[in-house]
């Protein structure tokens, strides 16, 4: 996907595969069937104005090369829906903060009911995985 943008609203050039059967090798195995003309992938490439209009497409019937006009004012009207950099930015409660620390790839926290169970030392009740209780 091409983005075309000056600070926030953008236009969205959105560039899909549309294919065939006959695209692919003839030893290849479709759940859509062997029919040569036989969708496969349906694409869906389109160009889409800052203001979620289509100016182009969603194309979904064949290749195809998406052409619009572009009126560049447009992502400076955008702005004024969403400005991302003037009153919506709120540095004072939000902030972006980034850990590039390796993380194991799944972490199992307890509710917090089993949280204040532990506290107050009682056992908290684990079932293991595939359990029926």
């Amino acid at each position: 996907m091409r983005h075309i943008a000056v600070e926030g609203r953008c236009f969205v050039l959105s560039c899909n595969q549309f294919n065939r059967r006959q695209d692919f090798p003839a030893d290849y195995s479709s759940a859509f069937g062997e029919t040569p003309d036989q969708v496969v992938t349906r694409g869906g490439s389109c160009i889409v104005d800052p203001f979620g209009n289509f100016l182009a497409g969603p194309n979904m019937e064949s290749e195809a090369i998406l052409i619009a006009e572009i009126d560049r004012a447009q992502i400076v009207r955008g702005k004024y829906d969403l400005d991302v950099v003037g009153h919506y930015a709120r540095p004072d409660i939000f902030q972006l903060h980034v850990d590039e620390s390796p993380k194991q790839p799944v972490t199992i926290q307890p509710a917090e009911s089993t949280k204040k169970e532990e506290q107050q030392g009682q056992p908290a009740r684990r079932l293991a995985a595939g359990s029926k209780e």
